[in-house]
């Protein structure tokens, strides 16, 4: 009876402890306005940049990680790139994501779908996500370094000496966008921060891919979206909170 009462109590006490610690909000994030931008569970909140239902392969959920299934890194096969389905303004966003090695993707937002109905991914600023030691994107770009991790993709370097975490740990990307000030933060640093819609903003977009679509990353509203480009890449702990009423 004693033996059976200690592994009641282990249980509980394990159950209690060891239960994954992501995918959901803590009380004092509830009291502060976060919301679970995915559930960790369902495609719900979500569907395809392409169409109007979550693709029916290329993502996979797995024990509470939201994964993109590899095609080689070709995004030309691979299934799509995700959105939100609803649209943010100013808002404060977090994310949880892993990378194998050589692997790139993003997250991107103020995307409107319906500015690129051609190929390659949806149009919005991104948070660059990407093996910097391993993909050769991150010696390309418009500015030095601005193809590297946590960097606004093509556009400004994150710091130098960022910290990172080794292939197949689990980094933190946070993005802050409030009244057109823009901050990019990797695993609890400030890597960067620009003003959209500035001068400065303007100019550095008239030098980079971006050039031909005119107020690219001046939308008042926009979704949020996870992209796909055929690189294993996971996700959790996806959760957004409104500063719009801030």
């Amino acid at each position: 009876m004693k033996i059976y009462k200690i592994a009641i109590v282990f249980f509980v006490v394990c159950f209690t402890n060891c239960a994954p610690k992501y995918n959901i909000l803590t009380q004092s994030e509830k009291d502060d306005g976060w919301q679970l931008l995915w559930d960790g569970n369902t495609t719900d909140g979500w569907r395809s940049a392409r169409s109007a239902e979550f693709p029916k392969e290329g993502w996979e959920i797995k024990d509470g990680e939201l994964n993109v299934v590899t095609t080689g890194g070709e995004e030309s096969l691979a299934a799509g790139d995700i959105v939100t389905k609803k649209l943010y303004g100013d808002f404060e966003l977090k994310v949880d994501f892993k990378v194998s090695e050589g692997a790139n993707s993003g997250i991107k937002y103020y995307v409107d779908t319906e500015i690129n109905k051609g190929p390659g991914s949806s149009i919005g600023l991104e948070y660059q996500i990407l093996d910097d030691e391993r993909h050769p994107d991150a010696k390309m770009g418009s500015h030095e370094g601005s193809r590297t991790l946590a960097s606004l993709y093509d556009l400004i370097a994150a710091i130098p000496n960022k910290p990172v975490n080794s292939i197949g740990e689990w980094n933190t990307a946070h993005i802050i966008s409030k009244d057109n000030h823009v901050e990019h933060w990797l695993n609890g640093t400030k890597v960067l921060e620009f003003d959209r819609k500035s001068t400065t903003f303007r100019e550095l977009v008239s030098e980079s891919k971006y050039e031909k679509w005119p107020d690219f990353g001046e939308l008042d509203k926009g979704q949020i979206l996870l992209q796909d480009h055929g690189f294993p890449v996971s996700f959790r702990n996806i959760k957004i909170r409104s500063l719009e009423d801030e």
